[in-house]
């Protein structure tokens, strides 16, 4: 058995517009993540998207 979050560690966090948040996906590097969400950013919506490091904000 493999230990995911220590693999991909990198998530994309996608909040709407009733303040509800999603995990997008997960990622093994930062980089990878955020072009992720660069790319979903600007679809012309008024959802945020961002990205977190596994175990930050208390997960």
């Amino acid at each position: 058995m493999t230990d995911v979050g220590a693999v991909l560690p990198w998530l994309v966090i996608r909040q709407d517009d009733n303040g509800n948040r999603y995990r997008v996906g997960r990622y093994a590097t930062k980089d990878e993540a955020q072009k992720i969400a660069d790319g979903l950013g600007g679809n012309g919506h008024k959802q945020l998207y961002w990205v977190e490091r596994l175990g930050q904000n208390g997960r």
